[in-house]
């Protein structure tokens, strides 16, 4: 081969070399980009007031009531505080341990401190209190014995309610544990609340929807199934959850995508029935089935969703309730993610 055709074709292998080292830079660069866009460390702005009076002023103003699942270790009566501690204006709390069948009555005393401790600081309990229900009440499950001692739990809870004036209650509305068809359970399901509402004055029962497939309440069609089935349609509802959406393939990641599940909400199950929402980032990929939650901006939803949330009248006069990890159990996560969410609001106007 003669010495020039040589060195022409060195300069071409170069050449080729030197585009694919400058692409895999640009796609490397690019993934970057990405990656610190969508899961940078989040800042609450310094020129909003992020006081529990700074966001009651904002909620009342916008509608948006925020708030967190707060601890009501020592009594229920202590979740207001808790609450007011990371300027939410909604909570949610365990009413008895969320995995332990027995618990003593409420106190008269607990239910009195309750009430005085939400009327002093005005907060309205009855629309944006709403208790979580124990993760051990399974009201799907075939097994007759086991599905009795689950609703009297439910059924308990209800009670808890009525006593301290809550008017919504959310739970999750259970899974066949692949003993019978999702049609059977849903059935075993609405029965247990047409039962607990005749046991029970006024509370709203409020299902949440599921990330596995194994769990009804896993596609809107099977929460409206229960609601055709009870009896009292002004006490039933539905709670969205963000993680849970995604995980069982309801993408919620953009406004455009997100608005899309919220008209098939509105056509499958409608928008009167829907109650509050939990609000978490995601651990698992899209349609994964997986129900791992995440802080906001750090999981695979990102933040545009709860932009979406916070600036769309549907969500309006719901309480909007996180449930994002709080590995150190101070509350600061809370705090933050609070402000976060209210930020966004106010960017906006």
């Amino acid at each position: 081969m003669p010495n020039s055709l040589k060195k022409s074709l060195k300069k071409v292998i170069k050449e080729e070399k030197s585009e694919k080292n400058q692409s895999r830079n640009l796609k490397q660069a690019k993934l970057e980009v990405f990656s610190s866009s969508t899961k940078t460390e989040l800042k609450v702005r310094d020129d909003v007031c992020h006081t529990y009076e700074g966001h009651k002023e904002l909620a009342e103003k916008y509608r948006k009531f925020v708030g967190a699942h707060v601890s009501a270790s020592g009594g229920v009566d202590k979740s207001v505080n808790n609450s007011m501690n990371i300027a939410g204006m909604a909570f949610s709390m365990f009413l008895k341990p969320s995995r332990g069948w027995n618990a003593p009555p409420l106190k008269q005393q607990t239910i009195d401190l309750f009430k005085k401790n939400c009327e002093t600081n005005k907060i309205e309990y009855c629309k944006f209190c709403i208790p979580h229900g124990s993760y051990l009440i399974n009201l799907g499950n075939p097994d007759e014995e086991k599905r009795i001692k689950m609703y009297l739990a439910f059924e308990d809870e209800l009670k808890r309610c009525d006593a301290l004036g809550i008017k919504l209650y959310n739970f999750h509305p259970g899974s066949t544990v692949g003993q019978c068809s999702k049609e059977e359970s849903i059935q075993f399901i609405s029965d247990c609340i047409n039962k607990a509402h005749e046991q029970t004055k006024s509370v709203i029962t409020v299902l949440e929807n599921c990330a596995e497939s194994k769990c009804v309440g896993y596609r809107f069609k099977e929460l409206s199934e229960i609601i055709e089935r009870v009896k009292d349609k002004s006490r039933i509802g539905v709670c969205l959850d963000t993680c849970h959406l995604f995980a069982a393939g309801y993408d919620v990641r953009t406004a455009e995508s997100f608005n899309k599940v919220m008209v098939e909400f509105e056509t499958v199950i409608g928008l009167k029935y829907l109650k509050a929402m939990h609000l978490n980032d995601s651990k698992g990929q899209f349609n994964s089935g997986l129900d791992r939650h995440e802080n906001l901006g750090k999981g695979n939803i990102g933040m545009e969703c709860f932009k979406f949330i916070m600036n769309d009248s549907r969500f309006n006069d719901i309480p909007l309730i996180l449930e994002t990890p709080d590995p150190n159990n101070d509350d600061k996560v809370y705090k933050k993610e609070i402000a976060i969410l209210y930020d966004m609001l106010v960017e906006n106007k």
